[in-house]
């Protein structure tokens, strides 16, 4: 009877043991990472972000995991918001906020999911972490802050006797203050005079622009999602004026400007993807950090400095330089 028993008992722990191991299985099997991608606006810059991030972990061992939701505030600081919410309420892994407006609207939706941010000017400003070695906070990422004093130098060596230089920017939107004030300084050092002009939506871009190019020998467009958005007009009305336009990145002068010195945000989203990696391998994400791109990019635009009748000095001729159409 006790031998009965005891098979009995050994039977029924080596059935549970059975199901005990299939539904472990079956839980790892179907375990995914949640990933909800927020961006402020659909344009080149930030698209070329999203792109790098989701890239590198499409390269990753987690890419057969991964459950990426990606959503557009279409520049509405209300809809970023409701963005983070949702992702919130869904009990995500991952919140990829791209740029700075989104990035606040996630930070303020919760303190405990972590957070990459991408294409946000001055994180620290924006309330976003304490340092940037170790943020402090649920927050890590990159940076796109322009290469300012670079970008100075290049529109000296392009347009020497320029005297008054034009800007025109979103007072919404926090990273581009940011940027304003930077370049005004930078004027100041080289004795140049600033003109700026404040908007806070697109329909305001037209008459803004007929007022400031009247004003100033050149324009500079700044890493403003507004701006941004509006640079077929920026373009259409600064050539009408003969005003030449210095970007703060490639497509900037893809659309038309004249030159820039900046960065690449294929390779910004693409670093930031790497710190995703990180993460998913067991990181802190205060420990991540805040980075940004060491390496620059010459871009000039060939046919605009064609119409414009700039010639490209020689110490601007470098083997990296990209130069855009001249075919």
């Amino acid at each position: 009877m006790v031998a009965k028993n005891l098979k009995f008992m050994i039977m029924v722990i080596l059935t549970l043991l059975l199901f005990a191991g299939c539904g472990k299985k079956e839980s790892g099997k179907e375990k995914s990472i949640k990933i909800g991608i927020s961006q402020i606006i659909e344009h080149p810059a930030l698209d070329a972000a999203r792109k790098g991030f989701e890239d590198v972990l499409g390269e990753s061992e987690f890419k057969e995991r991964l459950n990426i939701e990606t959503q557009s505030a279409q520049g509405d600081m209300s809809i970023a918001q409701n963005i983070a919410k949702s992702f919130v309420e869904d009990k995500k892994d991952l919140i990829l906020a791209i740029a700075t407006p989104t990035a606040q609207a996630a930070y303020n939706a919760t303190k405990e999911i972590p957070i990459l941010i991408t294409a946000v000017t001055d994180p620290k400003a924006a309330g976003l972490v304490e340092g940037y070695e170790n943020t402090g906070t649920n927050v890590a990422g990159t940076s796109d802050a322009s290469p300012m004093d670079k970008q100075m130098d290049l529109m000296k060596a392009l347009l020497p006797t320029v005297k008054k230089v034009g800007v025109i920017y979103n007072t919404s939107e926090q990273n581009s203050e940011i940027q304003v004030v930077q370049w005004e300084k930078l004027c100041k050092e080289n004795g140049i005079q600033l003109e700026k002009v404040g908007i806070t939506n697109i329909n305001e871009m037209a008459s803004a622009l007929d007022s400031l190019l009247d004003k100033v020998d050149v324009l500079y467009t700044p890493t403003d999602n507004l701006v941004v958005s509006s640079m077929p007009l920026i373009i259409s009305k600064s050539m009408e004026k003969k005003v030449p336009v210095i970007g703060s990145e490639k497509a900037h002068v893809e659309s038309g400007a004249l030159a820039t010195e900046g960065i690449d945000y294929y390779k910004l989203g693409r670093q930031t993807g790497e710190m995703a990696v990180e993460l998913f391998r067991g990181k802190e994400i205060s420990e991540l950090g805040i980075h940004t791109l060491e390496n620059t990019q010459l871009v000039i635009n060939i046919d605009t400095a064609k119409k414009l009748g700039i010639d490209i000095p020689e110490s601007l001729k470098r083997e990296d330089v990209i130069l855009i159409g001249g075919n």
